[in-house]
């Protein structure tokens, strides 16, 4: 089991959070106090650009490329439905309005659905195709005024982020693997208000600051609230659950803890697998957090910029096999063969022989090797 916790939803803790939220909500003050009249106005100013640039990220846009894969998926009949959660996790665009549109869809999911696996599966993957279809696009050839070439960069980071809390969640053992891939995926969507609410963002609000953590605090003290603590407040906006929404916005906090600190950590390895600079204590302080010694944070370090850093696929596709089944094709795997699979299990040998024809029978294999690998390309073993 890992030592990551499921995420809560506390009140805010960081000392700009009480400011930043009535900068959010343009609050209003009852004082005739002609300094708090000044800071009023200047408090509804940002709350003016805040929220024009909420409404401007209505029209994000999906990349063309993403857009076109997700179409090619059916161009050969139905896809696997492991396939259309793949394409979804892999753009922020599609994965942002597959989960808005699955958050209000009445039923027993209606506001809980945090993930692309729910989300595909209560949409349907033909109305994510319909999604993808009509979907505004960017493409990195051919640049619009409106946004440059931020959807590119933006994606670059969350996409690493992403391949890094995964690897970190195989480390982990963690089980909310598919949460953590939209967390991770949309854990700096603040970001993207920032740059349409402030012109001189991120180059001239960072500055000279060089770590993510150099950043937060320039943010705090430029801006008077951060990236996080806006991409918290727009998860909420857009109706995506609590466990979203609040991993988002505490991913920088001092008190960071559960998942946001694993989104933390897997933010901090991005910038490192990327390129960028990363402050070697805070990287082993926050792997403390969610239970990675420097040993296995070497190992995950060393693995990252690799094409593939293996490990355990998420099930995604229904698994055609009763859980006896599972458990006998398992054993089969690790290459024992049936007497010692039925001295395992309390079975008879007819009865493992059985068991594995029916598997042959439901994967549409022709003999065990097939099966293994059909079974492990799926995740169901």
């Amino acid at each position: 089991m890992s030592s990551v916790e499921p995420p809560t939803s506390p009140e805010p803790t960081r000392k700009t959070s009480l400011s930043a939220l009535a900068t959010l909500a343009a609050v209003k003050s009852s004082t005739g106090d002609p300094y708090a009249s000044r800071e009023r106005h200047h408090n509804e100013g940002h709350g003016r650009r805040l929220t024009a640039a909420f409404e401007a990220l209505e029209a994000f846009p999906m990349l063309a490329e993403s857009r076109n894969r997700v179409l090619r998926l059916f161009e050969a009949g139905e896809p696997s439905t492991a396939d259309v959660v793949a394409a979804v996790e892999a753009d922020v665009a599609l994965a942002v309005t597959v989960l808005r549109l699955a958050n209000r869809v009445d039923g027993r999911m209606r506001g809980r659905v945090e993930s692309a696996v729910k989300g595909v599966e209560v949409l349907s993957p033909r109305t994510v195709q319909s999604i993808a279809s009509k979907a505004r696009t960017f493409d990195f050839f051919e640049r619009t005024a409106v946004w440059q070439g931020v959807p590119e960069r933006f994606r670059l980071h969350a996409v690493a982020t992403q391949r890094a809390a995964d690897r970190l969640a195989r480390e982990l053992g963690y089980e909310a693997r598919d949460r953590l891939m939209v967390t991770s995926l949309l854990h700096d969507i603040g970001k993207l208000v920032l740059v349409h609410a402030y012109p001189g963002y991120p180059r001239q609000i960072h500055a000279e600051a060089r770590t993510p953590e150099e950043r937060i605090q320039t943010e705090r003290r430029e801006l008077g609230v951060d990236h996080a603590l806006v991409g918290g407040v727009l998860a909420r906006r857009w109706g995506l659950p609590k466990s979203v929404a609040s991993v988002i916005e505490r991913h920088h906090a001092e008190d960071v803890d559960g998942e946001a600190a694993l989104v933390r950590l897997a933010d901090m390895l991005a910038h490192y697998t990327l390129g960028g600079s990363v402050s070697p204590s805070e990287l082993l302080a926050v792997a403390r957090l969610v239970g990675i010694a420097p040993p296995e944070l070497r190992t995950v370090m060393y693995d990252l910029p690799l094409p593939s850093s293996g490990g355990r696929r998420r099930q995604i596709d229904p698994c055609p096999m009763s859980t006896r089944e599972v458990e006998v094709l398992r054993r089969l795997a690790r290459g024992m063969v049936y007497k010692q699979i039925a001295s395992e299990l309390g079975l008879s040998t007819s009865t493992v022989r059985t068991h594995l024809h029916n598997v042959y029978g439901k994967l549409g294999a022709m003999d065990r090797a097939q099966a293994v690998l059909i079974a492990t390309e799926r995740g169901w073993i």
